[in-house]
């Protein structure tokens, strides 16, 4: 006899089945927008890394053509048009070698929420025999 009470109750929504009812739906709404906030961010992260390997290789690029004797201001307009328009590029030569360090802050396109992260490369080259520093 109480089997076929359980079963009713089960029928009517009272059972332990409607206790649980909508859980799915509240744990998605929970976890929906961190997953969105994490998509976001990894998004952003390829964009600095994206950045980060452009400014070493312009600064390779860089440093390579002043250690050939190319003026600095021919090398910088060509490293320039290859990064974006506020980075700031420091072309030294001293008695051996040639170094060229680039900067570029990286902020996020698709909003300002995120800090803007500072991106740095170097690279020094010796220069080539019969080049006056």
């Amino acid at each position: 006899m109480q089997r076929g009470v359980q079963q009713i109750a089960c029928a009517r929504g009272r059972g332990p089945r409607a206790r649980s009812r909508g859980s799915v739906t509240a744990e998605t709404a929970v976890v929906f927008p961190s997953m969105v906030v994490v998509l976001g961010v990894s998004l952003w992260m390829i964009n600095v890394v994206e950045m980060q390997l452009r400014c070493v290789d312009a600064a390779r690029a860089g440093a390579r053509a002043i250690a050939r004797g190319e003026p600095p201001d021919r090398v910088r307009q060509a490293m320039l048009a290859a990064l974006p328009a506020d980075a700031h590029t420091t072309i030294t030569r001293d008695n051996d070698t040639a170094r060229v360090r680039i900067s570029v802050d990286v902020r996020p396109t698709w909003g300002g929420a995120l800090p803007v992260l500072a991106v740095h490369a170097t690279a020094v080259s010796p220069l080539e025999p019969g080049e006056l520093p």
